[in-house]
């Protein structure tokens, strides 16, 4: 198993860390989650992308059941050292509601 240290810096300001999901071949944004250090490790271990649930404070494997997987190109983090920003190639939709990603709700 490697070892990922690294990740530690980020967990400095909070136990969660907001994930910004974006698409690779279209730079469109899917969707926004939430990381611990567990999920950050496994998603760096797998090569998909691991959360975690605030409402059921477990984690979860994005597509594990619905097939609708998040391959992991690239991760980003900012100069903050409190965001990321996943780069992936999304196999299906995104959202649980099986739009292909979850902000089509236009507010303006």
């Amino acid at each position: 198993m490697e070892n990922y240290d690294f990740i530690e810096k980020f967990f400095k300001k909070s136990d969660l860390l907001p994930a910004i999901v974006q698409e690779k071949s279209t730079g469109e944004v899917l969707m926004l989650a939430y990381m611990n250090r567990e999920s950050m490790q496994k998603t760096f271990e797998t090569g998909y992308t691991w959360f975690y649930s605030r409402s059921r404070q477990e984690l979860w494997n994005k597509g594990a059941t619905s097939g609708h997987l998040q391959k992991v190109l690239e991760i980003y983090g900012d100069c903050d050292d409190d965001t990321l920003l996943v780069i992936v190639e999304q196999i299906g939709a995104a959202c649980h509601t099986g739009n292909h990603s979850c902000f089509f709700n236009k507010l303006k």
